[in-house]
């Protein structure tokens, strides 16, 4: 009598800097999938980031991190929130924002949900990174809008491969790698760079962005597909394509 043999699960490196990989982990395992759970960014707060919210009429973040360490450095949850994306609006309303809106999509559609909500004059801080991507404030400055860079964190790039990547590479049983964002595709260009070409030609890349792909174009995957909109949902309907 024949004994059925068990697929393993297919692998997918989620490279995304914590808090964020653990849920997307998380997901990907709900979906039947392996996560490989190896940031290559960490993301780490400024503690010198001083806040005052004086004259301020609205928030704007471009990222889940920002919200996380805003709500660390300053109490007030009474301003209105625009957010780059879903998960990034679930994270400030799960801080105790209440008035939160979410444009669904990527720095320039945020600009036209600000620009569309607030009048000529208003005040805007963008808490975020040391390095963001995009421009933000070009189009709120072409409304009248002030846009203030407020950096209360900064992501620093691992110089290794993270051990867990390179043993799924190195066995040829890593199928997928995931890319959140132009710096994390930064970083894993940096750390495959390293290794042999031939080890990357079954693995696929699949993006939240064309930006976010940009620095891996030029490596010998075997597929490499932006999700149709920049965020995870999109992304990891990819998979099952």
């Amino acid at each position: 009598m024949a004994i059925a043999r068990t697929q393993a699960p297919i692998q997918v490196w989620v490279t995304r800097a914590q808090p964020g990989a653990e849920a997307t982990a998380n997901r990907l395992a709900a979906l039947g999938y392996r996560p490989i759970v190896a940031p290559v960014l960490e993301v780490r707060a400024l503690g010198s980031a001083r806040i005052d919210l004086t004259g301020v009429d609205a928030l704007a973040f471009t990222s889940a991190n920002g919200v996380r360490t805003f709500v660390d450095l300053q109490p007030r949850r009474d301003l209105p929130v625009f957010c780059v994306g879903d998960a990034t609006a679930a994270t400030a309303r799960s801080s105790g924002f209440s008035s939160v809106a979410s444009s669904a999509g990527d720095v320039a559609t945020l600009a036209k949900l600000v620009t569309a909500a607030l009048p000529a004059g208003a005040v805007v801080v963008h808490p975020c990174a040391v390095e963001t991507a995009g421009d933000l404030a070009g189009p709120l400055a072409a409304a009248r809008i002030s846009l203030t860079r407020l950096p209360v964190y900064e992501t620093y790039a691992h110089d290794t491969l993270p051990s867990e990547a390179a043993e799924a590479l190195d066995a040829s049983t890593l199928a997928t790698i995931l890319i959140h964002s132009p710096k994390g595709a930064q970083a894993v260009a940096a750390l495959l760079a390293r290794i042999p070409a031939a080890t990357l030609a079954d693995v696929r890349v699949l993006a939240i962005s064309q930006a976010a792909l940009a620095p891996l174009r030029a490596m010998a995957f075997a597929e490499a597909v932006v999700a149709p909109s920049p965020d995870e949902a999109s992304l990891l309907d990819l998979l099952s394509r």
